[in-house]
């Protein structure tokens, strides 16, 4: 048997835990069935995972990456500024948040990462083995290892293969979302305007270039043609017009998929864990996907460097449910508010919105990888 950790998933997750693992001397592998088709998206950065990608010693490598996102507004269907937060204070220099290029942290990852990549390599189920794990790939191939991660996402078939499986529910934000890159129409910050028909985010991620996020409120329908984005936004503040005339040259470049959350009972059996989506997939209110992940990362490769690999998933799953479980309560506290009638949400925004940001982030400023 290969007393190696295979890593199901070469995401931010996979690649994150790979790395972590390696820096710690643990033997390691990784298997990804390739062809997530997003690789041109980008990724908000909260400072959290600023703080946990410093931990895993890329910080110097992130901040060359994408722009800083330094401030946030929140604006109604007509412009008017609701609220807005200062990130640099919030967060404070070492934590400041950023707006990368999904395959540009995606390489930082990778970057020497000298490990064994089985890709494509598509598995099929995970059994447990006396000492191990076995992992049944779709060529057929069987193979043993000594403890395996699921890091393969919202869809895990890591997760398929536990007792008492979860199974993925639709967020209380929107039944989906649209997502693309585009010329910056002049934003200067992380902004989004909400209105009756659905929330439309754009955050700078260099000078010239903005990366849009477009969804419905209050567990709304979100039409698979463009023609949604249109009919839906088309009477929203300059910045978004001028964006959806862009994209609408480029249609190949929208990307719309389901918001798909996790909320699953247990995250590891024997030696076979989750992390990152796969155990706890969360509508994208607080940008937390990329963060808790190389949180998850960084805290179970501790636990494995430890030695006691019977009791890693265990003890993994027992520090970090309280964390996740804030980022998902404040998730669905914030898509119910964000679902109300505008005529009641906008003039409850400038006074609940604050409060709600720094009840959201403020625990999460501190991380214990012990």
């Amino acid at each position: 048997m290969d007393e190696s950790v295979l890593v199901v998933g070469a995401g931010i997750a996979g690649l994150a835990l790979a790395r972590a693992l390696r820096d710690r001397g643990v033997p390691v592998e990784i298997a990804e069935r390739g062809g997530s088709g997003t690789g041109g998206l980008a990724v908000n950065l909260p400072g959290n995972a600023i703080t946990a990608l410093t931990a895993l010693g890329v910080g110097d490598g992130l901040r060359r990456l994408g722009r800083p996102t330094r401030r946030r507004e929140y604006r109604s269907v007509r412009d008017r500024l609701l609220f807005e937060v200062d990130e640099d204070e919030f967060w404070g220099a070492g934590a400041q948040p950023r707006c990368v290029r999904r395959k540009d942290l995606l390489a930082l990852l990778g970057d020497g990462l000298d490990v064994p990549l089985r890709s494509p390599a598509a598995v099929r189920e995970v059994r447990p083995a006396p000492a191990g794990a076995e992992v049944i790939f779709d060529s057929g191939e069987r193979r043993e290892y000594g403890f395996v991660v699921g890091a393969d996402g919202v869809r895990s078939v890591v997760r398929a293969s536990l007792p008492g499986a979860a199974s993925t529910r639709q967020s209380l934000l929107s039944a989906a979302s649209w997502r693309f890159m585009a010329p910056n129409p002049g934003v200067a910050c992380w902004t989004v305007w909400s209105g009756a028909g659905g929330a439309f985010l754009l955050i700078p991620v260099d000078e010239h270039e903005v990366y849009g996020y477009a969804s419905g409120l209050g567990g709304g329908t979100v039409g698979a043609d463009p023609g949604w984005l249109h009919a839906t936004f088309r009477d929203y503040p300059a910045p978004v017009r001028a964006v959806l005339d862009s994209v609408a040259k480029d249609p190949a470049s929208l990307h719309h998929s389901p918001i798909e959350e996790v909320r699953a009972g247990s995250w590891a059996s024997g030696r076979r864990v989750l992390i990152g989506d796969a155990a706890h997939a969360t509508a994208p209110v607080w940008a937390q996907g990329a963060a808790l992940a190389v949180e998850d990362a960084l805290v179970l490769a501790n636990l494995l460097a430890g030695g006691d690999r019977d009791a890693a998933g265990a003890r993994f799953e027992a520090k970090r449910r309280a964390r996740v479980a804030h980022v998902q309560t404040a998730t669905d506290r914030f898509s119910r508010a964000a679902g109300l009638p505008t005529w009641l949400r906008d003039p409850l925004m400038p006074m609940i919105g604050p409060r709600t940001y720094h009840g959201a982030y403020a625990s999460l400023r501190t991380l214990d990888l012990s």
